[in-house]
């Protein structure tokens, strides 16, 4: 059950009502976590930028939606982990995979060292070695590929935290 009420043009107020106008008259409606961040006009526009930078971003979206699979296996956020998964099997990652990444690893030795890379972004970034992102670069991962990893993660966090926080599950969620 959500423990954070979801608001609309109509009830969110300032910035916040202006950034739902804006989406639902774009999108036709809001999802869950978007109509629930809004309570923070500094989270949602936070959110929103980052969203958009990162669909510029260098790593090929099979790619990071791998990562973002294992990310969100570690974190626990179902609803994240769900979306994640339905992106990967339509931009044509198999089921196996899809396990793989939930597993942190992936049968292919480049996708698993980015993989392995954002899992120490995410738990532990002080491990990150420069032999390890040399061997990144060996695998033929450029810098801005590299750095991209770290926004992937970072949106993760951000997106799955909120989720957990605001109790907002699979079912819940009418689309982002």
């Amino acid at each position: 059950m959500p423990r954070l009420a979801r608001l609309t043009p109509d009830t969110a107020v300032g910035t916040s009502r202006d950034l739902l106008a804006e989406l639902t008259s774009r999108h036709g409606r809001t999802g869950d976590m978007v109509a629930t961040m809004a309570h923070s006009p500094a989270v949602l526009s936070g959110y929103l930028q980052l969203s958009r930078a990162m669909g510029r971003a260098k790593l090929d979206r099979r790619i990071s939606e791998r990562v973002s699979i294992a990310v969100q296996t570690l974190q626990g956020c179902a609803l994240c982990l769900d979306a994640h998964v339905d992106a990967a099997r339509a931009r044509g990652v198999d089921e196996e995979e899809i396990d793989r990444a939930r597993e942190g690893t992936s049968a292919d030795p480049a996708i698993a060292a980015i993989i392995t890379l954002a899992l120490q972004v995410y738990r532990q970034p002080t491990s990150i070695t420069d032999e390890q992102i040399a061997a990144l670069r060996e695998f033929g991962h450029s810098d801005r590929a590299i750095a991209d990893v770290v926004g992937i993660v970072a949106l993760n966090v951000l997106t799955g935290a909120f989720n957990l926080v605001a109790g907002l599950t699979p079912g819940s969620d009418s689309g982002a």
